[in-house]
């Protein structure tokens, strides 16, 4: 099975296993990577946000217009940012390297501090 290396916040990478086709958010979820997804891959939200190494980019099919949209609301977007629940497994992305994005909660999902 080709591996996908995700580079966690605090820099630990992991590599995780999956079938081709399977999408780089759930390969990340099934491989324990702290990811959020918040829309279940549904294409509605910006928390399954990865940095994708530029070795690895040109590789990657164009992003369609609506990973576009959601991709220029994500916070700290770069040249290189895809959304994972987009994102397929190849066999031409066998060890494809991308980076969790730092900010990529779903804030209305947090517990909110209540510290006075």
């Amino acid at each position: 099975m080709p591996t996908i290396r995700f580079i966690e916040f605090d820099g630990t990478v992991r590599e995780v296993n999956a079938r081709i086709g399977t999408s780089f958010l759930s390969a990340a979820k099934k491989g324990g990577i702290d990811i959020e997804g918040a829309c279940a891959g549904s294409l509605a939200c910006a928390t399954c946000h990865l940095i994708v190494d530029y070795e690895w980019y040109a590789r990657l099919p164009p992003a369609a217009a609506p990973e576009k949209v959601l991709l220029d609301v994500a916070f700290d977007m770069t040249a290189t940012s895809r959304l994972g629940c987009q994102l397929r497994l190849t066999k031409d992305l066998d060890g494809c390297v991308v980076r969790v994005a730092d900010k990529n909660r779903d804030l209305a999902l947090s517990p909110l501090s209540t510290a006075a």
